[in-house]
């Protein structure tokens, strides 16, 4: 089959490490043919051009500034995106006919560029519903039903509703994504909704105790406590009033410490509280190089989970995976609209608690002081990524509708 896979993520080769490159080439050790458009942002100042490398062919479209960016540029961009993609698609695969086409959101302004594919080569189409927009955004209160930004809510809905038309199956991360799409969106026919989740190809990580002091030594985290990591992105998602409120809760407790590595819109508010508060049982990382955060993540001893209490959408971060892969347990503070939670507790790889209660947070964090359950449940992530989230598993659910 000659597979077309299109997303945002900005990548050069298939061998990179992300839940969608994972996948990718999934497919291509079963003897597909993909193809792929990665856009890089204008700033990158980086022309158009076309990568080969046996059965993949990625296609660098340049695309306007959607990161880092003013609101203005920002939505002129992504309001140009579906038709950027879809002429780079006629300009550059115009000699190839597709039989799948497979996308995710974000961005959910592609679907003109996937109908164009579906019409042009009568192929089937599998959409990756990774983000539930624009009511994730409408939870947050960065859109509204009414005034001006209810204009751009409806604008964004009624997109939102073209893409899951045109898609012959909407791949969710979750049971909960599943029901909130079929409950949301009623109009869709039940059978093309599923579960195909987050997922990656589980690596062997190196459990070398030297190494994992020696990144500790270097950072100045302590090797007697027992320390917590958050690391990702830093924004309104992410809930950061509740994750200071943690971290003050927390400042006085000898037995922890907190790594927190990310950057975002909520970065400067935290890196204030760091100051203003003096905590001295946390540090807090904007850059770290790609190993150096790789080999800390491996060395620390629980990961941390943090989403917004306001969110109706259910949410399913994908930095869960590095965790277990990593055989690390996980602690995670959510709304109680997501069933991440709940499968943590259920695959016993983990705790949970709501966000916005510390103290319920805190009782998390005392628990997994104790060593012999921490080793329980790292060692049942690991598994329960290996039996749930590995993307062959992904491959072998979009494949099922082709075999």
């Amino acid at each position: 089959m000659n597979i077309l896979f299109l997303t945002l993520l900005d990548f050069d080769s298939i061998e990179e490490k992300s839940i969608y490159t994972d996948v990718m080439r999934e497919f291509i050790k079963n003897q597909h043919n993909v193809y792929i458009v990665s856009p890089t942002e204008k700033r990158q100042q980086r022309s158009t051009k076309i990568i080969k490398n046996n059965r993949c062919t990625i296609l660098k479209l340049q695309i306007g500034n959607m990161q880092r960016t003013n609101i203005i540029e920002k939505g002129i961009s992504m309001l140009t995106l579906e038709s950027k993609f879809k002429k780079g698609i006629k300009d550059h695969f115009s000699n190839v006919k597709f039989d799948l086409v497979i996308y995710s959101t974000p961005p959910i302004t592609l679907q003109k560029a996937v109908n164009y594919v579906k019409i042009r080569d009568q192929a089937k189409t599998y959409l990756l519903l990774k983000d539930i927009f624009p009511q994730n955004a409408l939870d947050l209160g960065m859109l509204k039903t009414s005034g001006g930004k209810g204009l751009l809510y409806k604008y964004f809905r009624a997109k939102e509703e073209k893409l899951y038309a045109v898609s012959d199956y909407i791949g969710c991360m979750s049971p909960a994504n599943v029901n909130f799409v079929l409950k949301h969106n009623p109009t869709i026919p039940s059978e093309k909704v599923e579960v195909c989740p987050n997922s990656i190809e589980p690596l062997p990580i190196d459990q070398n105790k030297k190494a994992k002091e020696k990144i500790k030594k270097k950072y100045n985290i302590p090797l007697n406590k027992t320390v917590f990591i958050y690391g990702g992105n830093l924004g309104k998602p992410q809930g950061i009033d509740f994750l200071i409120e943690c971290l003050k809760a927390n400042k006085d407790n000898d037995d922890v410490y907190f790594v927190i590595a990310g950057s975002g819109t909520e970065f400067a508010k935290l890196e204030t509280s760091f100051n203003g508060e003096k905590i001295t049982n946390a540090q807090l990382f904007s850059q770290l190089p790609k190993e150096d955060y790789e080999l800390l993540v491996n060395s620390c001893d629980v990961g941390l989970i943090f989403l917004d209490n306001r969110f109706t959408i259910p949410n399913f971060p994908s930095r869960l995976l590095s965790y277990m892969q990593a055989s690390m347990p996980v602690l995670a503070a959510t709304d109680i609209s997501t069933d991440v939670g709940q499968i943590i507790q259920q695959g016993e790889f983990g705790l949970w608690c709501e966000s916005g209660g510390v103290e319920q947070f805190n009782d998390k964090v005392q628990q997994l002081c104790d060593y012999e359950l921490r080793k329980k449940m790292g060692n049942n992530a690991r598994v329960y990524l290996e039996n749930h989230y590995s993307a062959k598993h992904s491959y072998d659910i979009i494949m099922s509708h082709f075999e």
